[in-house]
This record gives structure tokens, sequence and C-alpha cells, in this order.
């Protein structure tokens, strides 16, 4: 029998795949493996039966791999589960910043009770919320993983211009590219080029501030 200790609440979907060799709960002693999601590990003190700590998202800046690597203990992660609806929420979000339409729901709100004058009130108001269409615009890709190119690859079937950086690229992931995404060679061809810009890289001392009062400016 195995001992799993859950320290994050885990869909019972993923649970279900555990057969009758494995306990799994957040109450478990001595486990012999870890199955984390966001919770913070880096202050813990490890139990030395520890084998595996698996963690059910993409990152793992929340597992101190150090410790972990000096006590011989596999951390392994699970990339690309959840990057369809990661895309989704992107490609939301893309939306969200161009149509202005969280101000529009706002502004429809304060048109309740307004009887018969709503149809001119909105004939004289709605032009305030058209914002710009994404068709045409460019968007710059920064980490071309399994959420980075299923990003890149919907924004080019919206008509966008798409410009993907990734300097770690591997081949299996550019087989998933599209051919008509623009490899940029650096970030400042990024910034220069692009109207939107997403990020999908594991944060890290390279990539933390990435995003600064430079790269903004250029």
């Amino acid at each position: 029998m195995f001992q799993i200790q859950t320290l994050n609440k885990i869909s019972k979907a993923g649970l279900d795949r555990f057969d009758s060799k494995y306990t799994c709960s957040d109450t478990v002693e001595s486990p012999d493996a870890v199955l984390v999601r966001s919770a913070s590990m880096h202050d813990m003190e490890l139990s030395k039966s520890v084998l595996a700590i698996a963690r059910a998202g993409a990152g793992v800046n929340n597992i101190p791999l150090d410790k972990c690597s000096e006590s011989g203990v596999v951390v392994f992660n699970t990339p690309g589960a959840n990057a369809n609806a990661v895309k989704e929420l992107v490609i939301a979000g893309l939306l969200l910043s161009s149509r202005k339409i969280a101000p529009a729901i706002e502004w429809v709100k304060t048109l309740k009770g307004q009887g018969d004058a709503v149809t001119k009130m909105v004939e004289k108001g709605k032009s305030a919320f058209v914002g710009p269409e994404i068709q045409g615009k460019s968007l710059g890709v920064i980490g071309l993983g399994a959420i980075g190119i299923k990003v890149a690859n919907t924004a080019k079937s919206l008509g966008m211009t798409v410009y993907g950086y990734d300097p770690y690229l591997s081949v299996n992931a550019a087989w998933g590219l599209s051919r008509n995404i623009h490899h940029a060679m650096t970030l400042d061809e990024i910034y220069a080029n692009c109207d939107y810009i997403t990020v999908h890289v594991p944060l890290t001392p390279d990539t933390k501030e990435m995003i600064n009062a430079a790269s903004i400016a250029s």
C-alpha cells in the first residue's frame, strides 16, 4: 500500500485513477509521495519517507527543488494537462481588454428602470464601448510551451499577426506550431512590433521582472 499526501484539493477524476494499492488523503502520515497544486512547500519539513512529489500543474516554483535533489526526492509536473483551459482564458482576456466588454456591462446596468428611454440611451451611448477589433492586430507570445503554442495558433486563426519567442523551443513543441507564426529572435522584436503581449514562462531569476519600465517603454 502506498500513501499519497495531498496538499490541495485534487479533482476526483484524477484521484479515481489510483487503484486500491494507493491511499490519497491530506491526513496521511509518513507519505510515500506528495501531490500538490499551488500550495507552497518551501517552508515544509519533508518526511524522510517521501520518494516523489507531483505537481498537478505546469510550474514547480512552489517546490524546493534544491532540497529535494539533496534528499533524492523525484519532482515531476504535468505540463499541458490544463493547457486548453488556460488558452481559452487568455483569449477571453484578449477580447475583454480590447472590446471594453466589462465597462459596457457596468453601463448597461445603469439603464435599469429607464423605461421607454432605454432605446435612445443605447443608441447614444453604445459607441463609447466599441473598442478595437483584434483581427489584423499583432500578438506577441513569449514562451512557446504547451499553452503558448495553443494561444499562438488560436490567435492566428482569429486573424491576428502572431510573433512567437522562445529560445528553448523543443523540436516536439515546434511540430505543433503553425508555420505562419513569425519567429522572433529577441524580446525587443516582440516589444517593438506587438499590440498585445502574453507571457507563458516559469518564474525564474532570468524571467522575473521581464516586463518592466524599459520593456513597456519600447
